[in-house]
């Protein structure tokens, strides 16, 4: 909300009156007349952009004024190249004619000019015209323009290829090419006059008085002795050197957007020749000159990368020199795997530097977001070098996610680098399936910010070998969380520090004889076990996590993973597999933390998934009879597990037929019959058991109406069925009864009990009924042109519309 102030000054530029604002324009254009623009001046501009940008009607300047504001944009003062810049984006798109003549007028193309005609640029035209001048700025010698003119052309030549790469000709690319030859090689070596003006180098030594013809240093204060890079140190800098920086910011985005069409035709050129000798050939720096542009920015690239490669390795006096080293490293290793994937004779030059940047780097975690783009390298080209990559992989999906759950940067990098090459690493890291407990660390810390990286990630970590256990930690991932939590504040609290009410569970986690159960958890790799027998005692253990945030956070994140994983795991397994599954379910439903909540979310997840499963394999219902008869046998279940105990009842009474499986007996039928029975009697008969709730209607229900199908199918357990339902007709025209509070839902289970006894009186349609055959199930008489439906349906239609 603006304040009252605000809101009256943003009604009186709208409320402006053309006549009031033709003479604010000429008072304007009489200040910018003059040699010094002062206060008034400015206030006036700032007053004129309320009054564009107030109103949804865009307006036109006088053309004069306009002209000014294009002076004013080369204005060395940087508030007035602000301030006129805003002004002309709040009017009306520029013509062709207009734009050029601003292009053409500016005396000094900087940011804000730049900026201002890439956003009024209204066509590929009006951007190639830009590109033009902009290039036109690169070819003048420095004596032709003002100093520092080009400090801002490849910035905002790299903007322009961001929005529209084809604006560039083939000559034009050539010349950008070689540019960044020259600035990236052959940048000056000796300090610049004056101060410096920021940028990368910012510091105090820039505010030191500059003694002229003093040679470039290194980070550790030796003199340089070799060419200019962006890790090298000086109290000022030159221009060359300046577009030095600019060049190498800008280098992988041009190699990535105008040297990847051209790297398939040379590697089909070169496929017939030797890697190596190519890669001798082009290593002699005598041909260097002789390469075309696009192969030389190449061998330039690769030349400079190793030397900053090189620079890393010296000590820095500054912290902030340090992360500079860090982020030079991590580019430069990314212009290297370009380089290598446009020219493949390159991977042979460049593959002793990586893995010796690699050797020198594994050890130190604060390199850790370095040694990613390591990694990237080592994908792409480790084939091809025949080198082993375990080590790396080792790193990156081993020591990482153990010792760095916690850092939001580098989970971020690394997921994104997992999302980014899934299909290389499932082709070329097998190994990778096997650190998911590893990998599920970084979700269970931060699980909102982490969840849709594993939306994408599961499916790749869902195998028939690693199924079972990844279902398993799926379910454990809330005392993953509340174990991270306690690992971590175990490192933050002295072992002497009494610890409060809060953290009984650090106790346990430092107590030798949990120990097992804790490093379970937080394993490294798959393959140790399933999971573990004491699971109740883990949960026991962090009873109190369950209303940590972080835990709470966690666990809603779980029954999303799960349909993930039931929606791939379907596609690959196998029935045995499935059955497996299956029993996983009915074993974990009892055995999860101990949160409400997310117990009532598994079990529906559960049930869902249950339903579907025995849907598309229906003889899982008489593989897995035995467990499910186990499960739907125990009235405890009816109060506990209302969800589940519903879907496994129902998928009893649907699939266990003979009909789904030809092995499912009457000795089968009868069992389970009587399991249901019992436990429908049970519940009918008593009030529910002291801290429990009556059952659902839903429950009871289900439970009829299972034994109604069972009996249709096995005709002697049909007088058993009806005496049942008798009763229960009868018990309840009494009153009101202990097991079903609510009267509506009482009449509604009355209701479904008269129906089923009722068709229960006729055997056959019985059957039909309650099992019907599948072209029943689904019919398709729309589509049968034996019938008369659709017939009659043609000649409603045609009755129903006008002529």
């Amino acid at each position: 909300m603006y304040s009252h102030a605000s809101e009256s000054l943003i009604k009186q530029a709208r409320e402006i009156q053309e006549s009031e604002l033709q003479k604010f324009y000429s008072r304007l254009m009489k200040m910018l007349q003059g040699k010094d623009l002062g206060h008034d001046t400015v206030d006036s501009l700032q007053r004129l952009h309320l009054i564009l940008s107030a109103t949804k009607y865009t307006r036109t300047l006088p053309l004069e004024l306009q002209k000014r504001f294009v002076a004013l944009l080369s204005s060395p003062a940087e508030q007035h190249q602000v301030l006129s810049a805003a002004v002309l984006r709040e009017t009306l798109p520029l013509t062709g004619q207009e734009l050029n003549y601003y292009q053409d007028n500016l005396g000094q193309l900087n940011s804000h000019a730049a900026g201002l005609l890439l956003s009024q640029a209204v066509s590929k035209g009006d951007l190639s015209s830009l590109c033009t001048q902009l290039l036109r700025n690169l070819e003048s010698r420095p004596s032709e323009g003002p100093t520092h003119s080009l400090m801002h052309t490849l910035p905002v030549l790299n903007n322009v290829l961001t929005h529209s790469p084809e604006c560039l000709s083939e000559d034009q690319m050539t010349l950008v090419s070689k540019k960044l030859v020259d600035w990236l090689r052959y940048a000056s070596v000796m300090q610049g006059v004056g101060t410096s003006s920021g940028g990368f180098f910012t510091g105090p030594r820039s505010r030191q008085v500059i003694k002229l013809n003093w040679i470039i240093s290194e980070l550790d204060g030796s003199v340089s002795g070799d060419f200019f890079t962006v890790l090298c140190v000086g109290q000022g800098f030159t221009e060359d050197q300046w577009m030095n920086v600019y060049s190498f910011s800008m280098l992988r985005h041009w190699l990535l957007t105008y040297h990847s069409s051209c790297s398939t035709v040379d590697a089909d050129d070169r496929s017939e020749v030797d890697g190596s000798v190519v890669s001798m050939v082009s290593a002699t720096s005598s041909s260097s000159r002789l390469l075309p542009p696009k192969e030389r920015l190449r061998e330039k690239a690769f030349q400079y990368c190793q030397r900053l490669i090189e620079q890393s390795d010296r000590k820095a006096h500054k912290k902030t020199d340090t992360e500079l080293q860090k982020a030079c490293l991590v580019e430069a290793v990314c212009i290297l795997d370009c380089v290598c994937v446009e020219d493949a004779s390159l991977v042979y030059r460049t593959f002793p530097c990586i893995k010796a940047l690699f050797g020198r780097l594994s050890s130190e975690l604060s390199y850790a977001r370095v040694l990613l783009p390591i990694a990237q390298f080592y994908l792409n080209h480790g084939e091809m070098a025949a080198v082993d990559c375990e080590n790396v992989w080792k790193v990156v999906f081993g020591r990482f996610p153990t010792e760095l759950f916690n850092d939001p940067f580098l989970a971020h990098e690394l997921l994104r680098f997992l999302r980014l090459n899934l299909e290389s690493i499932e082709l070329r890291v097998p190994q990778y399936t096997r650190y998911f407990p590893n990998l599920l660390k970084f979700l269970a810390w931060d699980s909102p910010a982490m969840v849709d990286d594993f939306v994408d990630l599961l499916p790749s970590m869902v195998t028939t070998g690693t199924a079972v256990e990844l279902l398993h930690t799926l379910l454990d991932l809330p005392c993953l969380s509340a174990t991270l939590v306690l690992q971590h504040r175990s490192t933050c609290l002295p072992i002497s520090e009494p610890v409060g009410r809060s953290f009984v569970s650090l106790d346990a986690f430092r107590n030798p004889s949990f120990r097992g159960l804790f490093l379970f958890v937080l394993r490294t790799e798959a393959g140790s076990g399933d999971t573990i027998d004491r699971l109740s005692t883990l949960h026991e253990l962090l009873v109190e996590a369950a209303d940590w945030p972080r835990v709470t956070q966690c666990a809603r994140t779980v029954p999303v993973l799960l349909h993930v994983f039931f929606n791939t795991i379907v596609t690959i397994a196998d029935e045995k597999l499935l059955a497996h599954l299956i029993l996983v379910m009915l074993e974990r439903s009892s055995l999860l933390l101990n949160i409400p909540a997310y117990i009532k979310e598994i079990h529906r997840v559960f049930s869902c998934h249950l339903l579907r499963l025995c849907k598309l394999h229906p003889s899982l219902v008489v593989n897995q009879s035995h467990e499910l008869l186990e499960f739907a046998g125990s009235t405890a279940n009816v109060y506990s597990k209302e969800e589940l105990y519903t879907h496994v009842v129902w998928v009893l009474g649907e699939y266990l037929s003979v009909s789904c499986d030809s092995r499912c007996s009457v000795s089968l039928i009868t069992s389970c019959f009587e399991a249901l029975e019992a436990v429908l009697f049970e519940i009918t008969s008593s009030a529910p058991p002291t801290g429990s709730v009556c059952p659902a209607p839903k429950v009871i229900n289900t439970l009829m109406s299972a034994l109604a199908k069972l009996a249709s199918r096995s005709h002697d357990l049909i007088p058993r069925v009806s005496l049942f339902l008798s009763k229960l007709r009868t018990v309840t025209r009494s009153g009101s009864v202990a097991w079903c509070s609510d009267e509506e839902d009482l009449v509604a289970i009355v209701t479904r009990g008269e129906e089923l006894w009722s068709l229960l009186k006729a055997p056959g349609v019985a059957q039909s009924v309650l099992t019907p055959p599948p072209h029943v199930i689904a019919p398709q008489w729309h589509r049968d042109t034996n019938v008369a439906l659709p017939l009659q349906l043609r000649a409603l239609t045609s009755l129903t519309h006008s002529q």
